[in-house]
């Protein structure tokens, strides 16, 4: 039986991790056939910028078979944003082309290049209450176990204990069960953008802390 830890990210994660992005890269289903040519394709997005950028707020899961997760945080997603744009994104550029022709015959490693070079920066509002943003993403082995939930609430601790007010996650329209599991975690829906398969409902949870209740009996 496999034993799981989850543990701090640290220099030599990328390709265990960005395995398990391949492996979730069909919405939240297994993406390596669509990805065969190019498997890191989705991780040098949705992985590594988290890992080189934000160390402190990435955590790994991993059994006695190698990494089967991660959850990632941004604290303040504009910047996050801003030194992607500034120390990442141009060596993808240069390295892949963007794709020519007509975008109904692209494969999806070529959909991938695409937002090489035309990312999608959008941040839900209101943006003052939910500056971070998380990702997470377990190989089917470890998922319904506890292991999402925390780690995220480790994650999101962590955002706490920096000053962050709240954080915000997309889901796409398409992954019906992680729009469950966040709904439970007590994200509430911000906004919708886009439908189908280029849909994503963004998602919002406050670090505000309950207001305390009085002991019974109490004056209120």
């Amino acid at each position: 039986m496999s034993t799981f830890t989850i543990r701090p990210a640290r220099p030599g994660d990328e390709p265990g991790a960005y395995y398990v992005c391949l492996k979730t890269g069909d919405f939240g289903k297994d993406g390596e056939p669509f990805y065969r040519e190019d498997p890191d394709a989705l991780g040098r997005i949705f992985v590594g910028p988290y890992l080189a950028f934000e160390p402190g707020l990435a955590l790994i899961l991993e059994d006695n078979e190698g990494i089967c997760g991660y959850a990632l945080g941004a604290l303040d997603s504009r910047a996050f944003y801003a030194r992607y744009e500034a120390e990442w994104r141009p060596a993808l550029c240069a390295r892949f082309p963007e794709p020519q022709g007509d975008p109904g015959q692209w494969s999806r490693v070529q959909t991938v290049y695409y937002w090489y070079h035309h990312p999608d920066y959008f941040t839900p509002e209101p943006y003052a209450a939910y500056p971070s943003h998380l990702h997470i993403d377990l190989l089917p082995r470890a998922q319904g176990r506890g292991f999402g939930r925390r780690m995220l609430e480790q994650v999101m601790d962590n955002l706490r204990q920096r000053g962050s007010p709240g954080a915000h996650l997309g889901v796409s329209l398409l992954n019906q069960p992680a729009l469950g599991f966040y709904l439970r975690l007590g994200f509430h829906e911000l906004v919708r953008v886009g439908s189908g398969a280029d849909g994503c409902i963004y998602l919002g949870k406050s670090f505000a802390a309950a207001p305390a209740h009085p002991p019974p009996g109490s004056p209120s």
